[in-house]
């Protein structure tokens, strides 16, 4: 009798062992599980969206992107290094107002001035896809823009974009920034960009043909490199700064509010080999962007599409876009994809709403 009341009590126990351990296990799984599930926004790794309204590459307005995330478009990354902001563009698909390229990017919610300004924007970043395919006769090909001054007003001209591009089977890309004169007159079709290299080559470096490519630049930023750009903008002078580890630190200053392009003589050389045959020869109104608002943009401007170069070959990449199908363009590189790890934003006092712009551009 004795030995059957401890053979029960030792089956029970072990019973009792078993199940307590299935529900630890089960408990563990579920704590796993929901770790597994926390998701990182973008405003934890680089918190402040509160100044920025998000559009994404389907040409959506996603608004302020606090505790957002887009799958396709804009998440976050994790590394050796830490966390990082994704901001990801296919070469076609929905476009943000009259642009033919497409952009996961964040343009500022205020306005400033640049007569008045005093405002600042920094990143630092890496650029880790450009577009597989493209014209290599077309400066834009295989390019994407990184950080922008734009204008809210009139034209609605680019004071600055920076850029960064790499040709395939280089492994070294360049970093060069566009200054966009701002037109005089009500015909804007004349304007035109003038390009300064950073590290490597400008935009007028092109391939001799639509499949062969120049030399790889020896001083340009590989993929996955880090580089650290400043824009400061004060009583009417650009100030950029260019940092990256290995790199020669540059730095240089543009002047937004009296023009050095007024007569068709001030065209500079470079804009007579890529604008001037295309007839993009206008001239700047003697006061710039005087009295226009501008703000900042920061992202991955996609600068590749599949337009066609006898359209324009400065600007129109005849690249891959599979009919504007993203997840295709994606599985074949025809994407550009650029990751944040930090970034701040000053703001001056005398800057104002910008609302006008996103409600002129959200629908076109």
């Amino acid at each position: 009798m004795k030995k059957k009341i401890i053979k029960s009590i030792s089956t029970f126990l072990i019973v009792g062992l078993i199940l307590s351990l299935n529900s630890c296990k089960k408990e563990a799984k579920k704590v796993d599980d929901k770790t597994a599930q926390k998701t990182v926004y973008a405003s934890e790794v680089i918190p402040f969206f509160d100044h920025w309204k998000l559009v994404l590459g389907n040409g959506e307005n996603a608004g302020i992107a606090n505790n957002f995330e887009n799958k396709e478009f804009f998440y976050t990354e994790n590394d050796a290094e830490g966390n990082w902001v994704v901001f990801k563009a296919p070469n076609a698909g929905s476009t943000h107002g009259t642009s033919n390229n497409t952009r996961t990017e964040l343009g500022q919610i205020k306005k400033w001035y640049p007569k008045t300004a005093n405002d600042k924007l920094s990143a630092t970043l890496k650029v880790m896809n450009v577009s597989a395919t493209g014209d290599a006769r077309v400066a834009a090909s295989h390019a994407v823009v990184v950080g922008q001054i734009h204008s809210a007003d009139k034209h609605e001209n680019e004071p600055l974009k920076i850029f960064y591009k790499k040709f395939p089977g280089h492994t070294k890309g360049s970093v060069f920034w566009h200054y966009e004169i701002n037109t005089k007159g009500e015909d804007n079709s004349g304007r035109w960009d003038f390009s300064t290299a950073v590290w490597g080559d400008d935009f007028s470096v092109v391939g001799e043909t639509e499949d062969t490519y120049p030399e790889e630049p020896k001083d340009g930023i590989a993929l996955g490199e880090e580089f650290t750009y400043e824009i400061e903008v004060k009583d009417g002078i650009m100030n950029l700064k260019f940092t990256s580890k290995g790199h020669e630190t540059k730095t240089f200053t543009k002047n937004l509010i009296a023009s050095e392009y007024t007569t068709k003589a001030d065209i500079p050389e470079q804009t007579q080999k890529l604008f001037v045959p295309i007839g993009q020869d206008g001239v700047e109104r003697k006061e710039a962007y005087t009295g226009e608002g501008c703000f900042f943009k920061l992202g991955a401007y996609n600068q590749t599409n599949g337009k066609s170069p006898e359209v324009n070959r400065n600007w129109c990449s005849g690249a891959e876009t599979h009919g504007g199908d993203v997840q295709k363009q994606y599985a074949d590189g025809n994407y550009a994809e650029v990751w944040f790890k930090t970034a701040s934003i000053k703001v001056s006092d005398a800057s104002v709403s910008n609302e006008g712009y996103f409600s002129k551009n959200d629908h076109k």
